[in-house]
């Protein structure tokens, strides 16, 4: 098994990868590709010329300090069970590492994967608040805004001890959604059908019932910073330690 960064010839045996593991189409793939993908910020392992597993990862940043989140760790289907992700994700470690990362944080897609990662030393931390909603009555005001503003407002309404995602994170999470604010408010969110999923509502969650009356959607789903679910996992890389983090809050799930 050998373990590389990519080349742009590598890129269409990484989407195929990634639509056997994850089933997203090539409108989300072109996005992902455009918007958030680098070959400095990923990792593949193979056997010969066959890719079997591989990694990506955003810059983020907590307290200063810059930690790694992990997306998409996949494994193709007739390569699972042999170790692979295992070797891979520990070979990340060290590669992060070396570039001057103190953590790596991942949002694992169950409940079972919760316990694979704490076999790598990860630790849970954070939490959401994820709630249903039907529409109120009333209207609040709210405008569409871009990345960059969004940004900056969300300094602001992120609780204290968060993680903060900004760059390519934000150029991904605005190529697949919209962005808005309001008094006391950011939002980002996309439409399923007549379903409002808000991906991250800071400030203000008792307008979530007029968010979605203002947007003439039938129903909504939010998140919103909490310690009811843990939703993250971090693990601590090299000497330098720092407490949990209390919020990661944009998970392109």
């Amino acid at each position: 098994m050998t373990i590389n960064s990519p080349t742009s010839l590598d890129i269409p045996s990484l989407r195929a990868l990634w639509r056997e593991a994850f089933f997203d189409g090539e409108a989300f793939l072109d996005v992902f590709f455009a918007e958030a993908f680098s070959p400095e910020r990923c990792l593949y392992a193979a056997e010969g010329d066959k890719i079997t597993a591989a990694l990506y990862w955003f810059d983020c940043s907590y307290r200063g300090e810059r930690v790694a989140y992990l997306y998409a760790v996949a494994t193709a289907k007739a390569y699972r069970g042999r170790g692979i992700c295992t070797a891979l994700m520990q070979y990340a470690h060290k590669r992060l590492l070396e570039l001057g990362y103190i953590g790596a944080i991942l949002v694992p897609g169950n409940k079972e994967l919760f316990s694979f990662y704490e076999r790598l030393g990860y630790r849970a931390f954070g939490g959401i608040n994820e709630f249903y909603s039907l529409p109120s009555e009333k209207n609040v005001e709210l405008r569409r805004i871009k990345a960059s503003e969004y940004a900056e407002l969300r300094l602001g309404l992120l609780p204290e001890g968060s993680v903060i995602q900004e760059n390519e994170n934000l150029r991904f999470l605005e190529a697949q959604s919209d962005l808005y604010s309001g008094k006391d408010f950011i939002l980002a969110a996309r439409r399923e059908g007549n379903t409002l999923f808000g991906i991250e509502l800071l400030g203000d969650a008792s307008i979530a019932p007029m968010i979605l009356r203002s947007l003439d959607c039938a129903d909504g789903r939010f998140r919103t910073p909490s310690d009811e679910k843990p939703f993250a996992m971090y693990l601590a890389l090299g000497e330098k330690k720092l407490f949990l983090p209390k919020y990661f809050g944009l998970a392109f799930d």
